[in-house]
């Protein structure tokens, strides 16, 4: 394999997220193919910090550049980006770091530009203290846009600095043990034998969080089905669902299908239909469901016409864990804080009640629905439920929260989970 240079990759993919609004999950994979296995992990994590601790390094750029690198040059701006964070954040000895980052600029046909880099580089490393302390005095210091921070500070006046501190933290690797193999401790035996260590969590009964995140490939039964990876607080869902065998029912919104076989494992015996609106990520909710040997209907659908895809169906109970903004997963996905817009909270509130409004005929007398998201802002939690009860003559609150702030809503960190809300909702 030609060795390529990484810091170049890095670059490019950051340009794609940051100029073009390309999820990094979609632009990272295929660089990751050009590289060496031990590189992948190395791209990664560049990738990675620069978009979580992007306002820093672009407030470092525009302190020691004297004008932008616009056009053809753009991609050089996220050169030096990678350069700071190597030195700032990571235990790349100062010297290589610089070396392979000046050498990006030739990877990217930019030769006649190593000077310009190098020199930028090295005064960085000289003006480093200064620069810090004067960043540290900056709104940038959260290291969130403007907007997101108007929002937390609105619906959280206490808690949104530490969820703007929570989202900039590295995420726990978390896991769910499959019930229907071993029990959690059982397989905690297992992990220690591995020579690796977990830790439970008091409320979900299958969460085990590593010590430390390691390949899937590492992991005891994983290619058996033994255990996926899956955060404590998208494991919460089952708390509420509480499926039974026998019973009828629906994932809706269900790629990449983590949901769709948790209630597999809890009721086995259930039949559960998996709908999905976007047909590409529908082939993971298949990979799933053929590394753990379980079965599910699944079907691409838009959630706001279920007549399409199930008739006049009526399920036990629904699942809906809705098209969301993704503020309670940043630290999962820093490119998030970058690729959302302040329009876009609306749009989204719209779609939830448009589906909520939909599925709802689907549901049985007496049934239940999860509402669930991965948000932590109001108008898609709270409100959204509020509205729906208002309404929604035969639907009722039941076990997450009060009439006055329906559904439970975690915030990111807390026992080491995602930024996750829950409403369970019983038709009358």
């Amino acid at each position: 394999m030609k060795k390529q240079n990484l810091r170049s990759l890095a670059a490019q993919a950051i340009e794609k997220v940051i100029e073009q609004g390309q999820s990094l999950s979609n632009v990272l994979p295929p660089l990751q193919q050009k590289v060496s296995d031990k590189d992948k992990a190395l791209l990664q994590e560049l990738c990675f910090g620069v978009l979580r601790t992007l306002s820093q390094l672009d407030w470092l750029v525009s302190k020691l550049m004297s004008r932008p690198m616009t056009g053809k040059q753009r991609t050089i701006h996220y050169l030096i980006m990678v350069g700071f964070y190597q030195l700032l954040y990571t235990r790349i000895p100062p010297h290589a770091a610089l070396a392979e980052t000046v050498e990006g600029a030739v990877a990217i046909k930019r030769p006649q530009l190593k000077g310009l880099i190098n020199g930028v580089l090295r005064q960085f490393q000289r003006q480093q203290e200064e620069l810090l302390t004067e960043f540290a005095q900056t709104e940038n210091r959260f290291l969130h846009p403007d907007w997101l921070l108007k929002r937390l500070k609105k619906a959280y006046p206490q808690e949104w600095q530490a969820i703007a501190e929570a989202n900039n933290q590295r995420p726990p690797m978390w896991l769910r043990v499959n019930r229907n193999h071993q029990t959690r401790d059982a397989w905690l035996a297992l992990l220690e034998d591995a020579g690796m260590s977990g830790f439970t969590h008091e409320a979900y009964p299958d969460a085990v969080r590593l010590a430390s995140p390691v390949p899937v490939q590492a992991l005891p039964g994983f290619e058996e089905g033994w255990v996926t990876v899956q955060d404590a607080s998208a494991q919460g869902c089952m708390t509420w669902l509480e499926p039974k065998n026998g019973e009828q029912i629906l994932d809706l919104c269900a790629a990449p299908g983590g949901k769709t076989t948790h209630i597999l494992e809890v009721a086995p015996q259930a039949s559960v239909m998996a709908v999905d609106v976007d047909e590409q990520r529908l082939s993971r909710v298949y990979d799933n469901l053929k590394r753990l040997g379980l079965k599910a209907q699944v079907k691409q659908g838009d959630g706001r016409k279920p007549t399409e895809w199930c008739g006049n169906i009526q399920f036990d109970r629904i699942l809906l864990d809705a098209p969301c903004s993704a503020t309670g997963v940043i630290r999962r996905h820093p490119d998030i804080k970058w690729l959302r817009r302040d329009r876009d909270i609306n749009e989204l509130a719209q779609l939830q009640a448009e589906i909520l409004g939909a599925i709802w005929p689907h549901l049985k007398p007496g049934g239940t629905l999860v509402y669930a998201t991965c948000s932590v802002l109001p108008e898609e939690n709270s409100q959204q439920i509020t509205a729906f009860l208002k309404r929604t003559p035969d639907a009722r609150l039941h076990e997450t929260g009060t009439p006055e702030r329906p559904g439970q809503q975690n915030l990111p960190g807390e026992e080491d989970g995602d930024g996750f809300f829950y409403a369970k909702l019983i038709k009358e």
